[in-house]
């Protein structure tokens, strides 16, 4: 194959990529917390000898898009909504991760978990407690926690020192390199955050994508057609 297909090669594979990260994208615009993603590509230029330079799209990197989703009430005494940059931090079976959802019950030892029984950290990195009897409960926006009317624990608010550190692991969870208290996030009780996602404009984008892959596809079928009748006409 010539230069002209591997350049093409390497535009076709980020695109694929970029497609699958569209679609996860559409099948998450639902998901309380989701944060939508997209693919950043780059070029790599390689100097080649008594020949022009040999340029190669890459387009292995992704960017998550921290943009502030709606809040939905909901009433629900642990629902959590977000307001500003921040997440919660959780602590799973793989270490600690940032999530911006927020739903979250009290477990059978008292402390507050997310649906699939991650412990919520306070500021100093314990689980959150809530006393198995108390009557009311409430969360002041600093993350206050208070049972029937007195202080108990503080919810903690994180955000990485570097925000091209945060790496993407798993449904709403996130990891990053090192964390810094995140001031100015605000809870609120009795929400929870949308997805971030605009269906109009994942459609819309992925239509772009499709369309750009389909164009690479005919230059390479278009290349592949020329080569061949070049190999024919010589061996005639």
């Amino acid at each position: 194959m010539e230069t002209p297909g591997y350049t093409t090669l390497t535009r076709q594979s980020g695109l694929m990529r970029e497609m699958q990260v569209i679609a996860n994208n559409i099948a998450n615009v639902s998901t309380t917390g989701f944060r939508r993603e997209g693919v950043v590509f780059s070029e790599y230029i390689s100097r080649l000898k008594d020949e022009p330079s040999l340029s190669m799209a890459h387009g292995n990197a992704r960017h998550i898009d921290l943009g502030q989703a709606g809040l939905t009430p909901t009433g629900g005494t642990y629902d959590l909504g977000l307001q500003g940059e921040g997440f919660f931090l959780i602590d799973t079976p793989d270490g600690e991760r940032l999530t911006r959802a927020g739903a979250f019950t009290p477990s059978g030892e008292g402390t507050l978990v997310t649906p699939d029984g991650h412990a919520l950290l306070d500021a100093g990195g314990a689980p959150v407690p809530v006393p198995p009897g108390a009557r009311s409960v409430s969360i002041a926006s600093d993350g206050t926690l208070s049972a029937d009317g007195q202080p108990v624990a503080q919810i903690g608010l994180w955000q990485p020192v570097d925000p091209l550190s945060l790496q993407h692991q798993t449904g709403t969870l996130f990891s990053a390199t090192e964390l810094e208290p995140a001031e100015t996030a605000i809870i609120r009780q009795g929400f929870l955050e949308d997805s971030n996602v605009q269906p109009i404009s994942e459609i819309a984008r992925m239509i772009t994508v499709q369309r750009a892959y389909e164009a690479g596809q005919k230059f390479l079928d278009a290349e592949d057609q020329r080569q061949r009748a070049v190999i024919q006409t010589l061996g005639r």
